[in-house]
């Protein structure tokens, strides 16, 4: 799967325990469905999968290894575990869920290097990889590296990783996409979601996709799941994208220094 082919809207899954869910992302156009070990939710989304009448070639699937299980033997022996609870042969996109704990990346990335070769998955994925971390990836990999995830909002910019990512033709994931709530309370964000009749949510999100290699894996149920879909076709104005260029104020809702984070529990999307 070539960089390029990475659906610039995705779904996450964190937290998701019906597998009707997914199947509705699906159905209504969705094309990216994001999980992890972590979410203990792999068997529930790869349930919804099956049940959707989407093709499984058509879709983009993407999972993360826990920290503790990034030694090799255990990236490989968790990797099949994840597919058989996916139910899957494959997947388009393993991470590195955060380069901590076990992480190793000669060991690590050496396996996730087999089982590329041994076609268990399509590209790797690296998420809450710094710029020289994902520097000395690279230089290890044989793997494509397709993409990195990272949080990312209009309240956290991330013009160092967005500049990054589009020299090195691989994609930004942004999870959090909409700061777990905190991009609605945004005046700027406010007024230009009410210039176009549309919700902040999809604002947000169509800012993200104005940046080029930039894709948002936000996390939805019920009516938020069509209307954050309808960001792919809100276009911006210039003024628009330069007034949420020039926001201020910053929010991080994922602290990577805070490693009891990392050690605990998964952070909402």
């Amino acid at each position: 799967m070539p960089a390029e082919e990475l659906p610039r809207l995705g779904f996450g899954t964190v937290g998701i325990t019906d597998p009707s869910t997914v199947e509705t992302a699906l159905e209504i156009g969705y094309r990216h469905i994001d999980t992890a070990q972590w979410y203990e939710n792999e068997a529930i989304v790869g349930e919804g999968i099956e049940q959707s009448s989407i093709p499984r070639e058509a879709v983009t699937v993407a999972t993360k290894v826990l920290p503790e299980n990034l030694g090799a033997s255990d990236v490989r022996r968790t990797t099949e575990e994840s597919l058989d609870r996916l139910g899957l042969d494959a997947v388009d996109l393993l991470y590195v869920h955060w380069p901590t704990n076990a992480y190793d990346p000669e060991e690590t990335l050496g396996a996730f290097d087999d089982l590329y070769t041994d076609g268990k998955i399509r590209g790797v994925g690296l998420s809450n990889f710094t710029p020289a971390l994902l520097d000395e990836a690279r230089e290890i990999l044989d793997a494509p590296m397709l993409a990195t995830q990272v949080e990312m909002h209009p309240l956290l910019h991330q013009e160092e990783l967005v500049e990054y990512v589009q020299q090195a033709d691989m994609y930004l994931v942004a999870y959090s996409p909409l700061a777990q709530g905190a991009v609605f309370d945004e005046p700027v964000l406010q007024d230009i979601a009410a210039s176009h009749g549309v919700s902040v949510a999809q604002v947000s999100l169509a800012w993200l996709f104005s940046k080029d290699n930039v894709a948002a894996i936000p996390k939805a149920s019920g009516d938020h799941i069509p209307d954050n879909y309808d960001a792919l076709t809100l276009e911006l104005t210039e003024d628009d994208l330069r007034r949420i260029d020039d926001i201020e104020r910053e929010v991080r809702t994922v602290d990577p220094a805070e490693e009891e984070k990392v050690d605990s529990t998964p952070w909402a999307e």
